[in-house]
C-alpha cells in the first residue's frame, strides 16, 4: 500500500512498532508489534474501541508482549523491517478504509485487519462485530477525510456538556422562580418557525439556570410530546478552542459537532452561551466562519438552539443581522425580585447544608 495514505496516528503507530521491535531485538516488525503500538498509543482510538467492546487493556498488553517475547531475537542486527505478513495486513487495512468510504487509512482500519489474525484476536479477546459496533459509536457520522480524523471523533462528548444527563444524575440545583421564562422557552421550541429562543439578560441573572430547569422538566416528562426524550447539550467553548493549533481547527471541530447533531435527527437541542461570540458580528477574527456554519443549519431547521446573551450584545450583533433575527426569538430574563431571591435561597438551602455539613 501507499504509506502516504496513512493518517498521522497510523504513521506514528508504525514508527512505534519499529521501536518495540528494536527493544525486543527482533529482526521483523510483525502484526504483534503493530498491535502493541496501537494499544499503547497516547490519545489513540484503539484503547477506546477495546474498552467499548468489553476487552481488557492490561490483559491484551500482557498477551501481546508474550507473543513478541516468543519471536526469534538477535543481539546485533540492522534496523527491523516490515514482515510480509505486516505488509499484507496494511493492504487489508486499506480495504477496510474503502469499505467505510474513508479517504485515508487510520488506526481503526489497521485494528480491524489485525483482528482477522487468530493470535491477535485471542490476545485482545474482543469480537470484530463488537469492535465495529463500538467504532460506529465512537465515530458517529464522521469519515476519515484527512490525516487528523481523531480530533473529530466523539465530538459531542468532547465539546458539549449534557444538561439532561446532569439533571438525570441529580447534579442540577432546583430552579425556583423562573416558571414563566421556562414556559416561554417551551412555547418557542414547540413552534414550527422562529423556534430558537435566545435568553436575554444581564450577566448573573440566571440564564443558564433556566436551561437547567428545562433539562429537569425533560427528565421529569413535564414537557410537550414533541420535546420528550430530547437532549440539551451546552456548547463548551473552552474545550472547542483549547488546543486548536492551526487556523480553521476551531471551525473543523464545530463542523464535527454540527454533523453529529444533524445525524441525531432533531433529538438534540444545542445551548450556546454568549451566543453573539459565535453567530454574531462579535465573533473573533478567525472564528467568523463559525457563524456562517450555523446560519444554514438554523435556516434548514436541522439545528434547534437555545442562545443566551446580554441585551446590549443582542441589539448590537443579532437584532441587526436580518438572517439571525429571523431565526431567534428573544426571551427577556430580569433580575429576581427580593421575594424571588428569598425563595431561591430557601430552595437551595438543603443542597448547601448537605455539601458543607452545616445547618442553616
Amino acid at each position: 500500500m501507499n504509506l502516504e495514505k496513512l493518517t498521522t496516528k497510523a504513521t506514528q503507530a508504525l514508527q512505534q512498532s519499529l521501536v518495540i521491535a528494536e527493544q525486543f531485538h527482533n529482526t521483523e516488525i510483525t502484526p504483534a508489534h503493530l498491535a502493541l503500538a496501537l494499544l499503547t498509543q497516547p490519545d489513540g482510538v484503539v484503547p477506546t474501541l477495546v474498552l467499548e467492546a468489553k476487552g481488557s487493556l492490561e490483559d491484551a498488553q500482557a498477551k501481546l508482549t508474550a507473543l513478541i517475547e516468543a519471536l526469534p531475537s538477535v543481539t546485533h542486527s540492522s534496523q527491523p523491517y516490515l514482515s510480509g505478513e505486516t505488509r499484507a495486513l496494511l493492504s487489508n487495512a486499506e480495504s477496510y478504509a474503502g469499505k467505510l468510504h474513508d479517504e485515508y487509512v487510520s488506526t481503526e482500519h489497521i485494528f480491524l485487519a489485525l483482528l482477522e489474525k487468530p493470535d491477535i484476536q485471542k490476545a485482545f479477546q474482543v469480537e470484530q462485530k463488537d469492535v465495529e459496533k463500538a467504532l460506529k459509536k465512537v465515530r458517529g457520522a464522521q469519515r476519515v477525510t484527512d490525516k487528523e480524523p481523531e480530533g473529530k471523533y466523539q465530538s459531542l462528548e468532547k465539546f458539549t456538556i449534557d444538561f439532561t444527563a446532569l439533571a438525570q444524575e441529580g447534579k442540577i440545583d432546583p430552579v425556583i422562580g423562573r416558571d414563566s421564562e421556562i414556559r416561554r422557552v417551551l412555547q418557542i421550541l414547540s413552534r414550527r418557525t422562529k423556534n430558537n429562543p435566545v435568553l436575554v439578560g444581564e450577566p448573573g441573572v440566571g440564564k443558564t439556570a433556566i436551561v437547567e430547569g428545562l433539562a429537569k422538566k425533560i427528565i421529569d416528562n413535564d414537557v410537550p410530546d414533541n420535546l420528550k426524550h430530547k437532549r440539551i447539550l451546552g456548547l463548551d467553548m473552552g474545550a472547542l478552542i483549547a488546543g486548536a493549533k492551526y487556523r480553521g481547527e476551531f471551525e473543523d471541530r464545530l463542523k464535527a459537532v454540527m454533523k453529529e447533531i444533524e445525524a441525531a435527527e432533531g433529538n438534540i437541542i444545542l445551548f450556546i452561551d454568549e451566543l453573539h461570540t459565535i453567530v454574531g458580528a462579535g465573533a473573533q477574527e478567525g472564528s467568523t466562519d463559525a457563524g456562517n456554519l450555523l446560519k444554514p443549519a438554523l435556516a434548514r431547521g436541522t439545528l434547534r438552539t437555545i442562545g443566551a446573551t446580554t441585551l446590549k450584545e443582542y441589539r448590537k450583533y443579532i437584532e441587526k443581522d436580518a438572517a439571525l433575527e429571523r431565526r431567534f426569538q428573544p426571551v427577556m430574563v430580569d433580575e429576581p425580585t427580593i421575594e424571588d431571591a428569598i425563595s431561591i435561597l430557601r430552595g437551595i438551602k438543603e443542597k448547601y447544608e448537605a455539601h458543607h455539613g452545616v445547618h442553616i
